[in-house]
């Protein structure tokens, strides 16, 4: 049951006939692996620990500087030199101290990612580096983790559920086939406008609450936002015969 607290806290959250007290009981349960800290990881775990989330992982090696502060907006100039996630998880344990909170602040290699993996009732996939995301896909195809992954660059954004625990459901790979040389296409790369971040973040953050509540999530569908337009586009994403990674 839910402490007298816990339903005064989460009152607005779980008078939602999809989510009511069960639901709440449900975050309450979960483990949510967050990779990355930056502008999609600020928001995402900002919710996340809002919502209730029982315990998080969040896991980034890098430190704060000083062009992250136009977008990362949990960071302020103290933080600069500083670890990400250490940072971030401080400012969530402020909001929301009840939840569990354990700092990964390294980049996740095959093995550890395996290893945090298999632990997560759902991973979100915040980073902008495509090996650090194929990896992901791997671990989460193996232990039929769901992946909520999201990405934006300059006006644009995107985001996908991948959720192996029905094998007829593609997996990134299948969406986008690994080669040996991709172009590589990010903040540094091709810029982005700040706002962009927290609306693919509140996606990512609302399918990961759809999934541990077990509210349908869409999987196999690419969402795109378009910000010069105002418009978001769905593209249906079907399972490739000769993928490596989930045809195994």
């Amino acid at each position: 049951m839910l402490t007298h607290q816990e339903k005064i806290r989460y009152s607005r959250q779980t008078i939602v006939e999809q989510i009511g007290e069960d639901g709440q009981l449900a975050l309450r349960d979960a483990c949510v692996l967050v990779v990355g800290m930056g502008g999609l990881g600020n928001p995402v775990s900002m919710y996340l620990a809002a919502a209730g989330i029982g315990k998080l992982f969040l896991a980034d090696g890098d430190t704060v500087d000083l062009s992250n502060l136009q977008r990362q907006v949990l960071f302020s100039p103290e933080d600069i030199n500083h670890n990400k996630a250490q940072q971030v998880s401080e400012r969530l344990l402020k909001n929301n101290p009840d939840v569990e909170i354990e700092v990964i602040d390294e980049m996740l290699d095959e093995e550890s990612m395996d290893y945090y993996v298999e632990q997560a009732d759902v991973v979100v996939d915040c980073t902008d580096n495509i090996e650090a995301r194929y990896l992901m896909n791997r671990a989460c195809v193996e232990h039929q983790t769901p992946l909520v992954i999201g990405a934006a660059t300059g006006f644009d954004g995107q985001q996908i559920v991948i959720d192996m625990r029905d094998p007829q459901n593609a997996c990134y790979q299948c969406l986008f086939p690994k080669a040996e040389k991709r172009p590589v296409a990010n903040c540094k790369t091709h810029g982005i406008i700040g706002p962009v971040l927290p609306i693919i973040a509140g996606m990512q953050a609302l399918q990961t609450i759809k999934l541990i509540c077990q509210i349908p999530a869409q999987a196999n569908q690419l969402q795109l936002y378009d910000g010069l337009q105002n418009q978001w586009r769905s593209f249906a994403v079907n399972k490739q015969t000769d993928c490596p990674i989930c045809q195994k």
